[in-house]
């Protein structure tokens, strides 16, 4: 318990100082690290807050993007389809042809071309597409190092240049990433193995962070916490599809249609176990597009025109919401089912909720049937929601979560006697 909490306040005085460097060199005139936007993945091509604001942040049109889809089983198509959104908006972008599987040491020389290297040099911005993540840290860091190019964009970065991603080319961004892992419930039950299920990432983000996509849509947060409790990351960001995160010096900020799920595990009440995870006190926020989140302090605040708002608060006296019964959730992975779990708890009387995850499928073959795992929600002191006028969707700020294993009896399920053939009750 010692160790996981000084290992916390050593991540916390890293990041503390990081920003006061920033703010110092900020001062002294001198470029800080640009902004990084992490995408969750199946951007639309008309979703002008995040493109139009990439492009805007790299200084509007004009603005000198390269392409990298590295990630991508078709990287001259996923390329182009990049290259028409951001030439849309203004930027000069061009791919920069980086791929596996190119004949000979193709590769090998793409990572060290110097004429690659001055594009990357005269740019403003570089953006990652989708795919998968491991073939973009297996070009850019052969063996484990990194290549010409990669230390090149990482130049790019800290002159202030953007850094963007979707998917694949968002989980790259933070220092751990998921690398070719196995489904979430063996991820949550087993230890994480690196090199095969988590590897390290490309590192634009403060290292305390780790960041995982398509969130909501595929049921991806209990894996984030899994990586998260396995190496002590205090902050997860975890991405909704076409909407993304802006991680400008000490604040994020959620762009686009959907939202973003943040775990803080930095004042866990019990240290995490990482196999099985088990985790008591992580506090969870969802935040939705103009909603902002301070990295320093850990708190998020409401969109910017929250007078267009209602605001809910569950402990004001006489509140009792549109959800008078305590919720029980029998698969907490299952589609938009964590933040329905949430949006109803601060939106009812009741002070908790539950859910599992398991696999109900006694014909399965996995590498251990138990545990489950039970989810408890609650409401902590400074849970409150924020909800648009005319929308129904909510921000949820501050709700509690205890995750522990459990033991799942088999079969969930016996034929009722008489029924179907069974032989009738005595």
């Amino acid at each position: 318990m010692g160790l996981m909490r000084a290992l916390m306040q050593m991540m916390q005085i890293s990041l503390a100082v990081a920003l006061l460097q920033s703010a110092d060199a900020s001062a002294q005139g001198r470029p800080t690290a640009g902004p990084v936007v992490a995408i969750g993945g199946a951007l639309r091509d008309d979703n002008e807050a995040v493109w139009g604001r990439v492009v805007k942040l790299a200084g509007g049109p004009g603005a000198r993007f390269v392409v990298l889809a590295t990630a991508s089983a078709d990287p001259d198509r996923s390329a182009a389809r990049i290259v028409a959104n951001l030439q849309r908006r203004g930027a000069l972008a061009e791919h920069l042809r980086v791929v596996p599987g190119l004949p000979g040491d193709g590769l090998a020389a793409a990572v060290q071309d110097p004429a690659s290297i001055a594009r990357i040099d005269a740019a403003q911005g570089v953006y990652f597409s989708g795919g998968a993540q491991a073939r973009i840290v297996d070009a850019l860091r052969p063996g484990g190092r990194d290549s010409p190019l990669l230390l090149a964009l990482h130049a790019l970065h800290r002159r202030g240049g953007v850094v963007a991603g979707s998917s694949a080319g968002a989980a790259v961004q933070s220092g751990w990433m998921f690398r070719d892992p196995p489904d979430v419930l063996t991820l949550m039950q087993a230890p994480l193995r690196e090199g095969r299920d988590i590897d390290r990432g490309l590192g634009f983000l403060p290292p305390q962070i780790l960041i995982d996509q398509h969130l909501v849509r595929r049921g991806r947060f209990a894996r984030m916490l899994a990586l998260m409790a396995a190496r002590a990351l205090p902050l997860g960001l975890g991405v909704e599809e076409d909407s993304a995160v802006l991680v400008q010096g000490e604040t994020a900020e959620v762009l686009g249609t959907r939202g973003v799920l943040v775990a803080d595990m930095a004042e866990l009440a019990e240290p995490a176990g990482s196999a099985p995870l088990a985790a008591r006190g992580v506090r969870l926020h969802w935040l939705q597009p103009g909603d902002r989140f301070d990295l320093a302090t850990r708190t998020p605040s409401p969109a910017p025109g929250t007078a267009t708002s209602q605001r809910l608060d569950p402990h004001a006296p006489g509140f009792r919401g549109e959800h008078p019964a305590r919720a029980f959730y029998a698969d907490l992975l299952g589609e938009n089912v964590v933040v329905n779990a949430m949006e109803r708890l601060v939106d009812s009387p009741a002070q908790e909720a539950f859910g599992l995850v398991f696999d109900a499928d006694p014909r399965a073959v996995r590498p251990q049937a138990d545990p489950g795992f039970e989810f408890r929600f609650y409401k902590s002191a400074q849970t409150v929601a924020w909800r648009s006028v005319g929308a129904a969707d909510h921000s949820v700020f501050s709700v509690m979560l205890d995750v522990r294993p459990v033991r799942i009896t088999q079969p969930l399920v016996r034929p009722w006697p008489g029924a179907d053939g069974a032989a009738p009750a005595p």
